[in-house]
């Protein structure tokens, strides 16, 4: 049987200080988590320095896998050239491996041709960034329909355009995969899953929302298990992170119970 190698996104326990956050992923046998910076009153938004998480990091004995995220990456000016340096210095300095690129989501920038121009623009001026730094550009295709980048196979074609498959993998977001109706995955240049559930009967798909992402279990809607199934017999081996962005999950009082519940789950059926 393949096992599932799991990885902890902050957004399983968002109000977990980091230390607390790291010490949940070592308690579940997780070597690997990915930190964010849009959790308020926590790292990296509350001005902890990179140093501080690199060493909390390797006293947990974690590899930091990304930072979650560059915002509306394609949308290239020079405020993102200093957003995505600034993130980029703080995946330098904290030993992340990688930030995730997330694309404008408001309904700006969909048209044919102008999305994937935007897109090609903002890979080329990341990719010597990206290289300077030794860190690995994530792009996470967004399944909502108002979202300016839905397909990995237009995220695929741009990076193998530029020849950039060493800089840039894509993110399977299993979630997002199932909003998009997109059957394409690319094993091959997928540097990371996130995985969250569904389970919620009276929401359609074109309605679902981060506020109703779960940990996955029997009641998941979203194929999860199949899809982690279908990624790994295509030779995917890389991580599968917890990202649940629902209020339930967040208000848990033992997340490692459930997390290791959802563990249990999908690991029975791949």
């Amino acid at each position: 049987m393949t096992s599932i190698r799991f990885a902890l996104n902050h957004m399983a326990a968002p109000s977990l200080a980091i230390e607390d956050f790291f010490a949940l992923a070592r308690s579940l046998g997780i070597d690997a988590v990915e930190i964010r910076n849009d959790l308020s009153g926590n790292a990296i938004l509350d001005g902890t320095q990179p140093e501080v998480i690199r060493q909390a990091a390797a006293r947990h004995g974690l590899t930091i896998i990304s930072i979650n995220a560059l915002q509306r990456f394609n949308e290239w000016n020079a405020t993102r050239a200093a957003e995505a340096q600034e993130l980029i210095d703080y995946a330098g300095a904290s030993g992340a491996k990688a930030l995730v690129l997330v694309p404008k989501n408001d309904g700006t920038g969909c048209a044919d041709g102008e999305r994937q121009a935007n897109l090609r623009q903002s890979l080329a001026a990341l990719k010597p960034m990206l290289e300077k730094a030794g860190i690995i550009g994530l792009v996470e295709p967004l399944g909502f329909e108002i979202c300016s980048l839905r397909s990995k196979t237009e995220a695929a074609e741009a990076i193998r355009e530029l020849g950039a498959e060493s800089t840039f993998r894509l993110v399977h977001d299993t979630f997002h995969h199932h909003l998009a109706g997109e059957a394409a995955t690319f094993p091959d240049l997928t540097g990371l899953v996130h995985i969250s559930g569904v389970d919620d009967p009276a929401v359609s798909v074109a309605d679902m929302r981060d506020s109703h992402r779960v940990l996955v279990d029997a009641d998941d809607l979203l194929d999860n298990a199949g899809q982690v199934r279908a990624l790994l017999q295509a030779g995917y081996n890389g991580p599968f992170s917890f990202e649940p962005f629902a209020a339930e999950v967040h208000a848990l009082k033992d997340p490692a119970a459930a997390l290791r519940a959802s563990m249990d789950y999908l690991s029975a059926r791949v």
